[in-house]
């Protein structure tokens, strides 16, 4: 499964890195993409961080960051929840000199039953949002991806995308929120965004609930959606997301076994 690991990212909070999993990630050369939220960032000092870091970075593990993504809403019709919002990212791009991540994966938020009839408000306000992330991402030489969760198409997206022609900001597609989400079918996904595509979270679901099953564990369609990647020559970073210790065990078993990634 060595083969496997090396090709991908690992979902990890960094309280359990921290705390529990750090020793085994060296030993296993896990390439973690590490995750933050509100207890994270008010419960750990600078030197905690710089201590995983330094350790991460010695070991030669490329590493990437997952944002908080619960209750933030970077294009909120009032400002201050904008601006709380921004307080929070600005917390993990802090720490990004000293993990130096290929990526920060972090969430648009736009759910249409929520902002109805606020779409053009939702657009300008992320965008004035997420223009000082990529000016933060362009000096730390990092990339903003932003993941769809409860999107049903793709064209707020595409159109908050496309109002950045920086390549420090790029689309994060996730296989198993757009099977429970998702109204639209995939290939006007990929024929919209493909070329926006800079990472992929893989996980799977039944299209009910965002189980965040191992591959084959459900019915997304993961040899459809590697087939365009590769007929569209789109070579994400790869993101597994298994949320326990046996699913990441089967989400490799079965990765290697349909030989989701070629070999």
């Amino acid at each position: 499964m060595h083969d496997i690991l090396k090709a991908v990212q690992v979902h990890m909070p960094f309280n359990f890195l921290h705390d529990t999993f750090l020793p085994k990630v060296i030993k296993e050369g896990i390439n973690p993409e590490i995750s933050f939220n509100h207890y994270t960032l008010d419960h750990f000092k600078k030197e905690d961080y710089i201590r995983v870091a330094d350790q991460l970075l010695e070991a030669g593990l490329t590493i990437t960051f997952h944002a908080p993504f619960m209750d933030l809403r970077p294009g909120a019709i009032d400002p201050r929840i904008r601006r709380v919002t921004s307080e929070r990212l600005n917390q993990v791009f802090d720490l990004v000199p000293y993990f130096r991540p290929l990526s920060v994966v972090c969430h648009a938020s736009f759910d249409k039953r929520y902002y109805v009839s606020s779409e053009n408000i939702w657009l300008e306000n992320s965008i004035d949002t997420w223009k000082h992330f990529v000016t933060r991402a362009m000096e730390m030489n990092t990339v903003i991806a932003l993941e769809n969760v409860y999107e049903g198409d793709y064209q707020q997206l595409g159109l908050l995308l496309n109002a950045f022609s920086s390549p420090h900001i790029c689309f994060c597609f996730d296989t198993g929120h757009f099977n429970v989400f998702s109204v639209t079918p995939l290939e006007a996904w990929m024929n919209g965004l493909g070329p926006r595509i800079g990472q992929v979270h893989i996980h799977d679901n039944n299209g009910l609930l965002d189980e965040h099953l191992p591959v084959g564990d459900g019915n997304f369609p993961f040899q459809k959606f590697f087939g365009l990647l590769h007929e569209k020559n789109i070579t994400p970073i790869l993101t597994i997301e298994p949320h326990t210790a046996k699913h990441l065990r089967r989400m490799l078993e079965n990765i290697k076994a349909i030989k989701l990634f070629g070999g």
